[in-house]
């Protein structure tokens, strides 16, 4: 069995857990997360844990697949409950970012400001023109919409500019030298 798939999933007050068939559904305080079980896993809810368990004998599929569905549910509960937030900065001269509508325009040092389009899962917020703040319920689509932001401009070694998560340590080249 999987060590992760063996922990339980504690279940914090305001969140209920139901099955539907093969899809279990969490809702919580900020939403709910719907996600489709394989036919060889199941759950057992007791009052305020959850815990997944392979229905087959154990199997390469069934062992791979325990601990990632723990894992998913895990963090659907944690996002139903507090929200998934990932933080970004501008480091550079001249960069800088806003929303309007629902979009992003950044302008990283191009000759024409970047626009991307906020999908209906997540907020942004911007705060001193030069920080983003990206927070869901999702946990995978609020990654892949920082990701999106940080791929523009990642940060380079030599100066340390570009788009940065907040908190992150760029370990620094020196540059050339004369002789």
């Amino acid at each position: 069995m999987s060590r992760i798939g063996r922990l339980p999933v504690l279940l914090p007050k305001g969140v209920s857990v139901n099955m539907d068939c093969k899809i279990i559904i969490v809702k919580g305080p900020y939403g709910s997360l719907k996600r489709e079980l394989p036919a060889f896993m199941g759950i057992e809810i007791f009052d305020d844990k959850l815990l997944i368990k392979p229905k087959l004998p154990h199997t390469n599929v069934t062992k791979r697949c325990h601990g990632l569905f723990r894992t998913l549910i895990n963090n659907m509960v944690i996002g139903v409950s507090e929200k998934f937030q990932k933080e970004l900065e501008l480091k550079g001269v001249g960069y800088r970012c806003q929303v309007k509508n629902k979009e992003v325009i950044l302008n990283l040092g191009y000759s024409h400001p970047i626009q991307l389009i906020i999908p209906d899962d997540i907020e942004v917020k911007v705060e001193n023109n030069t920080s983003i703040l990206v927070s869901g319920i999702e946990k995978e689509i609020v990654g892949l919409f920082a990701s999106k932001v940080r791929a523009f401009r990642p940060p380079e070694p030599y100066n340390g500019k570009g788009v940065l998560y907040k908190d992150e340590i760029i370990i620094r080249k020196t540059g050339k030298v004369g002789k």
